[in-house]
């Protein structure tokens, strides 16, 4: 145990590692999904889906993992999981077709569950007071600061070789981390010995499962009529209401039976996948409410703005990762500043400056954006985009697990981490349905505008929103539709100026949902004072 402590900070590069590969896997996708379409076929929705299967499952078991972890040891699930990850990245990398890929991607979720609630679950048991600070900042500067160079990663690999290699880097750093961490981390579990709360597992896998599903197959179905029936072999939905409302009132129902099956059980002594004890604690409830919305508004536009730029503007994908390393600049920056405040300025203003450099950079992204619009304005704003993304990324962790009991570490984190990613996978649900919407219906309104008979209006909007963009090359390429091509990438690029702003919209709800935060640091616990 001794050399356990000695070696905490090296086991914390190894368990940033780890982070860094769930991290930079997510940002890589983005990259390379328009080759990914080009390669396989595959369509928006389906495009969506690759996204949003990893993100789904994710979401839905970080709470699991998180309880599963402190009862069975921490070190040891998050082990699991890195290998669990990688062997799904093998799949993910062979993949002929979109449905194996989405299928890799949900595999992948299970792996990302297993990791992400146990690094935190490892830094809050691990250190104490100022350490604890300093451990938080250079967790969550890696997460801002990985969430930028994947995509430059990705870029290069997708341009120098394939595609299929953005999954593939996953192997060696997989094996990085497990021998690192079996070296220099120390096993630790919960004192509380306890049944996994499988009823709570449930109604949260439904309640994400029907939400996302809602969000994302709406424009397919219909938001309230039908529009398309789904079909399974020879049954179709009979009914003229469109599934998505049932779906999203099932969502609610879920969320209900969540809170009320957990409050039982609390009062039964029993254990429940969500500590709702926590929520009387004032900084890791609102806490909590503040990474889902900063979150939402985080994750959502990093799908729209590599489509944009390699379908309207013409990018090879390392063009695009070389572009959105001014983010990468960004958080780097935000981590030697996030460190350096850890403990002279609160928290929570290093939280609030943060997410108000996010919304500056978003929104003046979503200004720049045209047709027609040139790489150089973009740079500074991704720059102060990236900026804040460090600097709140690193600190709302920490404000929201500071007040926490050690005990309750595992439910605390895997609480904070499920917040942020339901934010993160709301965020491409709704973002990409802002974005691939209103391209569809400014894109038809302009094409009625030309006169543009009404079959082949539908078909050429159907052509570039069902491939996410890739469409308008072709377009381009046959003088007949040159003039439609033109007038999709105008669409495009409203509807990716729109998801920008929707975005920095939900960054502004996350500023004010801090103000309930406090302004005042936040003290160590006596037990966790430095000695």
């Amino acid at each position: 145990m001794e050399r356990y402590v000695r070696l905490r900070w090296l086991g914390l590069v190894f368990i940033s590692i780890a982070v860094s590969l769930i991290i930079v896997d997510s940002t890589i996708v983005n990259v390379a999904i328009p080759a990914i379409v080009e390669d396989l076929g595959i369509t928006s929705t389906e495009v969506q889906w690759v996204q949003e299967s990893y993100t789904l499952v994710f979401a839905s078991l970080l709470l699991v993992f998180g309880s599963l972890a402190d009862r069975f040891g921490r070190r040891r699930v998050m082990l699991i999981g890195v290998v669990v990850f990688a062997l799904s990245s093998v799949f993910a990398a062979l993949s002929p077709d979109g449905g194996m890929l989405i299928l890799a991607r949900l595999a992948q979720g299970v792996g990302g569950a297993m990791i992400l609630p146990t690094t935190l679950s490892i830094i809050n048991a691990t250190f104490r007071g100022r350490e604890r600070g300093i451990a938080f900042a250079v967790w969550g500067s890696t997460i801002g600061g990985m969430a930028a160079v994947g995509p430059l990663l990705g870029g290069w690999l997708t341009t120098a070789y394939s595609w299929r290699w953005a999954f593939g880097i996953n192997i060696p750093l997989g094996i990085i981390i497990v021998i690192g961490v079996l070296l220099t981390v120390a096993e630790s579990r919960s004192d509380r010995i306890s049944r996994v709360d499988v009823v709570g597992a449930a109604l949260s896998i439904v309640a994400m499962g029907s939400l996302v599903f809602g969000l994302i197959e709406g424009r397919t179905y219909g938001w309230w009529l039908i529009d398309t029936r789904p079909q399974i072999g020879d049954w179709a939905w009979p009914w003229e209401l469109s599934p998505i409302p049932l779906l999203f009132a099932v969502a609610v129902i879920a969320v209900i039976g969540f809170i009320l099956w957990g409050r039982y059980r609390e009062r039964t002594g029993k254990s429940t996948l969500l500590a709702l004890r926590l929520f009387s604690i004032s900084s890791f409830r609102n806490g909590n409410i503040a990474a889902a919305v900063v979150s939402l508004g985080e994750f959502g536009i990093i799908l729209a703005l590599p489509l944009w730029l390699q379908f309207v503007l013409g990018f090879e994908a390392v063009q695009t990762g070389l572009l959105l390393l001014a983010l990468a600049g960004g958080s780097f920056l935000a981590s030697g500043v996030a460190g350096a405040a850890s403990g002279k300025i609160a928290p929570v203003w290093v939280v609030r400056v943060g997410l108000i450099a996010e919304i500056v950079g978003v929104a003046g992204v979503g200004f720049v954006i045209g047709p027609d619009a040139s790489w150089g304005p973009l740079i500074p704003f991704l720059f102060v985009y990236g900026l804040g993304v460090g600097l709140a990324t690193a600190q709302l962790t920490g404000v929201v697990l500071a007040e926490v009991p050690v005990a309750d570490s595992g439910a605390a984190s895997g609480t904070q981490s499920t917040s942020r990613q339901i934010g993160a996978a709301l965020g491409v649900a709704v973002l990409g349905t802002v974005l691939f919407t209103s391209t569809a219906g400014i894109l038809a309104s302009s094409l009625d505008e030309r006169g543009v008979p009404a079959v082949q209006r539908d078909q050429i909007v159907s052509a570039v929103v069902d491939s996410a963009g890739a469409a308008i090359s072709g377009l381009e390429a046959n003088a007949a539709t040159a003039d439609a091509a033109e007038d999709a990438k105008a669409a495009f690029s409203e509807g990716t100026r729109y998801a920008a702003w929707t975005a920095a919209g939900f960054l502004a709800l996350g500023l004010l949902a801090t103000v309930s935060l406090g302004s005042a640091t936040v003290r160590a616990r006596p037990e966790e004072a430095e000695v």
